[in-house]
């Protein structure tokens, strides 16, 4: 799943050119993704993160729904602990990086489609121990800062943050000012950053159904 043209096509004519794999479907959003994967019945679906309808983990969640054998890979630019954090959730082998080399996400696709989990329980019990620390946190957020911090994660810079939530824009400074003095006032715990809290919000844009079969 890859909204991206370009970046869609690339990755098609990457994975075709494999003798073991096939491309049987490429859409950019949530809602065609989930359509796909009904009728195609992929291996392996390539997701993006942030979607013009939604996200990686929202189309994952619709698909595991329909079709549970389907193994999902994110691949994207999205890099938080947040966006690993949502991928894990959803039930991901593996979290790619759009900068790893071509050879890298073959060999991921090849990997997840035998069945390997590419994300290590080290990782996955690091993720779930700072997710924790951060809904702590966020508890201790008054609802105006919990607001701010939605818009934040979501990518509204401060001036369209101050015109949505109808404040000024030194308040929303101020604001963004205290939620990063309390993620640094908590460094017993893992440490977070601001735009990192809210780690349920949007966020890449791609879904590549992908039959693989690797020859044995």
């Amino acid at each position: 799943m890859e909204d991206h043209r370009v970046v869609a096509e690339g990755l098609a004519a990457l994975i075709n050119d494999q003798a073991d794999m096939r491309v049987v479907g490429n859409v950019g959003t949530v809602a065609e993704c989930v359509a796909a994967a009904a009728e195609l019945n992929p291996d392996v679906v390539l997701l993006d993160f942030r979607l013009p309808d939604g996200t990686g983990p929202d189309a994952a969640a619709g698909i595991r729904s329909i079709r549970p054998a389907s193994k999902m890979i994110f691949l994207t630019r999205e890099d938080t602990e947040a966006a690993r954090f949502a991928a894990v959730q959803s039930g991901a082998s593996a979290f790619l990086h759009k900068s790893r080399a071509a050879a890298e996400v073959v060999a991921a696709i090849r990997d997840v489609a035998r069945g390997r989990m590419l994300i290590t329980p080290r990782t996955i019990a690091t993720l779930i121990a700072k997710r924790k620390a951060m809904d702590a946190q966020l508890e201790r957020l008054t609802p105006r800062e919990k607001e701010v911090l939605r818009l934040m994660a979501e990518g509204f810079p401060s001036r369209a943050i101050a015109a949505e939530l109808g404040i000024s824009y030194t308040t929303v400074r101020t604001h963004i000012r205290g939620l990063g003095s309390q993620a640094r006032g908590r460094r017993q715990g893992p440490r977070a950053r601001p735009d990192q809290l809210a780690a349920g919000t949007r966020a890449p844009r791609s879904c590549n159904p992908t039959n693989s079969k690797p020859s044995a």
